[in-house]
């Protein structure tokens, strides 16, 4: 990300915890429906939002039964009103370490506005307003984290920023400061499609989630498994079950491993060959994670050399992961899956399974039917009728009620080991330097290049390099940090006549006459910094106006003095020097004693040659970024934040 991104994520973090004193759940998001048009009755409000829990849930379904969540599911709740906020509902999801899940949750809560236009949805998470910061290179100059509260929300399946107001007429109608949310709700019900964000924020958010839902199937990863035929068959039913199971592995503990000594659950001679569907982040955790069992669980491992190997030693991690999770809950209730089906809202969802084509079309009784049946019961039961914190819960009671209530065969599954779909590449896992950087380039949106590393050390030009440290050094900067220069390419063109006018009027108007000699030495300044012909130019064209600034107490006199008294020393030798252009002086430079500075740089009449700003600009950040030797540091972060990326160093040679 860039600057602005990074001032956008400390400022959004610190306003939160500071101003609003909130305890923000670390690795989770947030979200809240609200109803555009909210009944005077909050009975009634109940009902109709608890109709609207199971419509999204049943219209989602078909997506959120097979997902495998990294920590928790998707959820929604009845939220009653409190203080500001109106009844409304809610959830809350830890996404852990896959990012993914944060994004998938945006794209539901995108859907289910587009699809119920009369629900306005709101979504953060421990960083405050993360749609901003995603797209914090395209936001107005108006909009910062102190005034952006209530102002994002998702509204008939499109991204709507509401603005302050600008004109007089506004006044009345926006406010000024931080809306409150029945404010919000009230103007999104009221100009519907008036606050959509522009393109380019959209377009910024939307590229994370423009590929759902067809983009899960790219984020999963099937490996073969050597695993106990009980972890077999709970997996068969509950395939979601994988992640409580990794995440168990993956944090396990001393006292959790003391469960793993006897396997009572899962004992090792049961083991057969299947396969297990992953997220590519648990496939990860789980597979880069270094074990050796204990001797006394028998989860013996063949020679690194089998072929089988890594099937083994995934079976083996899971298994401890499985073992873990029911060693750490009670003995299962006979009835806690019965009692909590036996409820009306079960019916409901059900018949709206049914509505929405969930079975496909399959035979009431039949295997592939009681399958998505049992996966809809258990995503009924995680997600709609289960309190977060009932123990009932428990990823390890479930896996007790799947076992208790599932007969298995060990020959069944001896049958289906000989016919295993063939398990997934896991070269993703290894990544090459190369690879990283055209990831971190299309990320950053500049991978624009198409030249091989030979060519594109050949086409290159170095002074991009000077025009944009020029570009960065000719821009405003605060105490917030300094704005990076965009290319032509990437900048979009605006042209608002009112600011061009007012910017004209403070340039050009009666305030002008009231500029001091403090504006002019910081003029002087800037000229400077610009080439010799330019300043020839400039004294040319302003003629007499230049000669006035000259004068002995000016900023340009004072550097005249300081470049003759550092010219014959070891800093003044350091700096290379423009040639002398022949005809520019009283003759020829082959006439001229004094022309080969380099040469005569220690006599004392010389006259001194102009510095070659660009040529030692480039010469010391390419010195600079070849002394970092292919690390990070602060030659290629500074070019690589202007946009500027250097070819491959070839050259062997020391500098």
């Amino acid at each position: 990300m860039r600057r602005r991104c990074c001032r956008w994520h400390w400022q959004l973090r610190k306003y939160r915890m500071e101003k609003l004193n909130l305890a923000a759940t670390e690795d989770a998001v947030q979200y809240q429906l609200f109803l555009t048009h909210e009944p005077e009755d909050p009975a009634h409000c109940q009902k109709i939002l608890q109709q609207y829990i199971e419509r999204i849930l049943a219209h989602l379904a078909p997506m959120l039964v097979s997902y495998i969540w990294q920590s928790q599911p998707f959820n929604l709740k009845y939220k009653p009103a409190k203080e500001h906020i109106p009844a409304h509902i809610g959830g809350l999801t830890k996404f852990g370490d896959n990012i993914e899940d944060e994004w998938f949750i945006v794209y539901l809560i995108k859907e289910i506005t587009r699809e119920f236009p009369e629900l306005a949805a709101r979504v953060d998470d421990n960083d405050g307003e993360f749609l901003l910061i995603e797209a914090a290179d395209f936001l107005p100059k108006w909009l910062n984290p102190e005034n952006s509260c209530n102002r994002v929300f998702f509204h008939c399946g499109e991204l709507c920023i509401i603005p302050l107001p600008k004109t007089p007429e506004e006044e009345t109608l926006l406010p000024a400061t931080s809306p409150t949310i029945p404010q919000a709700l009230k103007l999104l019900s009221a100009h519907s499609g008036g606050f959509v964000a522009a393109k380019s924020i959209r377009t910024a958010v939307y590229k994370r989630i423009n590929e759902y839902p067809e983009r899960i199937q790219t984020f999963l990863h099937r490996a073969h498994c050597y695993l106990p035929a009980g972890i077999a068959a709970v997996l068969k039913q509950c395939p979601a079950l994988v992640s409580a199971a990794v995440q168990a592995f993956y944090l396990r503990d001393p006292i959790d491993l003391k469960a793993c000594r006897s396997f009572k659950i899962f004992p090792p001679d049961t083991r057969i060959m299947t396969s297990v569907t992953f997220t590519k982040c648990l496939y990860a955790q789980l597979v880069k994670q270094t074990f050796v069992p204990d001797r006394r669980s028998g989860y013996s491992l063949p020679p690194r050399s089998h072929p089988q190997y890594k099937a083994y030693e995934l079976g083996m991690k899971l298994a401890h992961g499985f073992e873990i999770l029911c060693s750490k809950c009670r003995s299962p209730s006979d009835d806690s899956k019965e009692h909590m089906l036996n409820v009306p809202l079960w019916d409901a969802f059900l018949n709206s399974l049914k509505k929405n084509n969930y079975f496909k079309g399959e035979l009431e009784g039949s295997v592939q039917y009681l399958n998505l049946l049992h996966r809809a019961e258990n995503y009924f039961q995680h997600t709609v009728n289960s309190p977060q914190s009932s123990v009932a819960d428990s990823p390890g009671e479930e896996i007790l009620n799947i076992l208790k209530a599932t007969s298995f065969n060990l020959e069944d599954f001896g049958k289906e080991t000989t016919s295993l779909p063939p398990e997934d590449d896991d070269g993703w896992l290894e990544i090459s330097p190369d690879t990283l950087d055209q990831i971190l380039k299309e990320a950053a949106g500049t991978n624009k290049s198409t030249y091989t590393s030979d060519e594109e050390e050949q086409n290159y030009d170095l002074s991009q390099i000077a025009e944009n440290m020029k570009a960065f050094i000719s821009k405003v900067s605060t105490h917030e940090g300094a704005e990076m220069p965009w290319s032509c390419a990437e900048a979009s063109v605006t042209f608002d006549v009112d600011s061009f006018t007012n910017a004209l009027d403070k340039i050009l108007g009666a305030n002008s006459e009231e500029l001091d000699s403090d504006d002019l030495e910081e003029e002087e300044e800037f000229e400077f910094l610009d080439s010799d012909e330019e300043s020839e130019l400039k004294t040319e064209s302003h003629g007499e106006t230049v000669s006035q600034t000259e004068t002995p107490g000016s900023l340009r006199s004072y550097m005249d003095e300081m470049d003759s008294e550092l010219a014959s020393t070891n800093i003044g030798k350091s700096f290379t020097k423009q040639p002398k252009v022949v005809g520019s002086g009283k003759g020829s430079s082959s006439q001229d004693p004094d022309s080969d500075f380099e040469d005569n740089i220690g006599t004392e009449d010389t006259d001194l040659a102009p510095v070659n700003i660009d040529l030692n600009l480039v010469t010391n950040l390419l010195e600079s970024y070849n002394a970092q030797a292919g690390l990070a540091g602060p030659a290629s972060n500074l070019l690589q934040s202007m946009g500027v990326h250097l070819p491959e160093n070839t050259d062997k040679k020391s500098h």
